[in-house]
């Protein structure tokens, strides 16, 4: 089975960002489940289904990453996979409050499971899925911070093909 980290994320769209965290962690651990957060309280551009088909597709090239979206508490999930990390990208210190309570909270539901953070490369760490999408939507250039499969499909959500 080996060591197993979970990569947790709404992934709204995936960017080239979270794809640096992603392989970074795939380097590190033996599985990696990408995991899709199905947040009933948060309407996203794409569905949950749209979003594990993605970033299947842009993730297919490291073979011990596995995708699945998930409800409810990410703790459970972790502990259902068999997960001993939960591995987060940090852009920048603005992150870290936010990452910080989700860590505490997630400790005292199951300290056995770790939290690890990461910095996202330098060339990523201005790049958000809410900022994505609202430059896609105005048909602004986004190849340089998502995928090409990305961007053609922001592009037929907004109607611009």
């Amino acid at each position: 089975m080996g060591r197993i980290a979970v990569c947790p994320g709404s992934f709204d769209p995936i960017t080239y960002g979270h794809l640096d965290i992603i392989e970074r962690t795939s380097k590190i651990f033996d599985t990696v489940y990408v995991s899709v957060l199905k947040n009933s309280s948060k309407e996203g551009l794409f569905t949950p289904e749209e979003r594990v088909e993605l970033i299947r597709q842009v993730t297919e090239r490291y073979p011990n990453v596995e995708v699945r979206s998930f409800n409810g508490l990410l703790i459970d999930f972790c502990e259902e996979v068999g997960a001993e990390a939960i591995v987060r990208g940090l852009r920048a210190v603005s992150d870290f409050e936010y990452e910080m309570q989700l860590t505490s909270m997630n400790r005292k539901l199951n300290s056995s499971i770790e939290t690890i953070y990461m910095m996202t490369n330098n060339n990523y760490s201005f790049i958000s899925s809410s900022i994505v999408k609202e430059v896609a939507k105005y048909g602004g250039k986004i190849e340089d911070v998502v995928p090409p499969l990305v961007e053609e499909a922001l592009k037929r959500k907004f109607n611009l093909l």
